[in-house]
């Protein structure tokens, strides 16, 4: 996989005239982009398929956790957009039921294991006897028995998950922040190459790019470091 195929841009922009600006602005430097929560449901499921038709490859970040019909239900509406990848949360009902959906279509399921920006302390407040590392282990083996595609996953988690789940699942890792970047309100982060070194296959990066002065350049810079990082 060229390095330029692993940088996943998010699209967290406010309307579908913005993301095709942005879109447009960066042209060919960026091959992979993801639509979550701020852009689907301000017309963004549309631009999804704009963008498949363009030639992008699309990841829709909806974190779909639901009975296990409405799911599937949904899932197989996604398949028919032509994205890539789709975001279901790592609970085994949820995961069997978007595995079982997806079957017969490029569709490639991937579970939220834990989200980066919740730490231990976040997880006591909501009543789980488990720290992160053990809750995403934990949730990544029911994962790879159920038969998803990839996990998303923090930096800090990749190597560990590289020893259990099978080789065939990618590992998708959001939180992703260049040396000098601010973090925002992630709280588990590491830069593009240390990412990548750990055993990544795609990294998701958003503020760092579409709030730069120059988001190409900003682009060219970490496609930069993920080549340096897999030579």
């Amino acid at each position: 996989m060229q390095a330029r195929d692993r940088l996943i841009l998010a699209l967290d922009l406010p309307s579908v005239a913005a993301a095709e600006a942005m879109v447009t602005q960066l042209g060919d430097a960026v091959t992979f982009y993801k639509i979550g929560y701020q852009l689907a449901f301000a017309g963004g499921l549309a631009f999804a398929e704009t963008l498949v038709r363009a030639n992008k490859r699309v990841f829709l970040d909806l974190k779909l956790h639901d009975i296990g019909n409405t799911v599937g239900k949904g899932v197989e509406s996604v398949a028919k957009l032509g994205a890539t990848f789709l975001t279901v949360h790592a609970y085994p009902q949820t995961m069997h039921a978007a595995v079982d959906a997806r079957k017969g279509s490029g569709l490639r399921i991937l579970a939220v294991t834990v989200l980066t920006s919740y730490d231990d302390g976040d997880l006591a407040a909501a009543g789980y006897d488990f720290t992160v590392p053990e809750l995403v282990a934990e949730r990544a083996a029911q994962a790879r028995d159920i038969g998803v595609d990839g996990l998303v996953c923090s930096g800090e988690e990749v190597g560990n998950l590289r020893t259990i789940v099978d080789e065939g699942m990618v590992l998708v890792t959001p939180g992703i922040r260049p040396a000098d970047a601010e973090k925002g309100d992630q709280k588990r982060v590491m830069t593009p190459s240390a990412a990548i070194a750990a055993g990544a296959d795609y990294l998701v990066v958003g503020r760092p790019i579409i709030a730069a002065s120059d988001p190409k350049a900003a682009v060219e810079a970490i496609i930069a470091e993920i080549a340096g990082a897999t030579r």
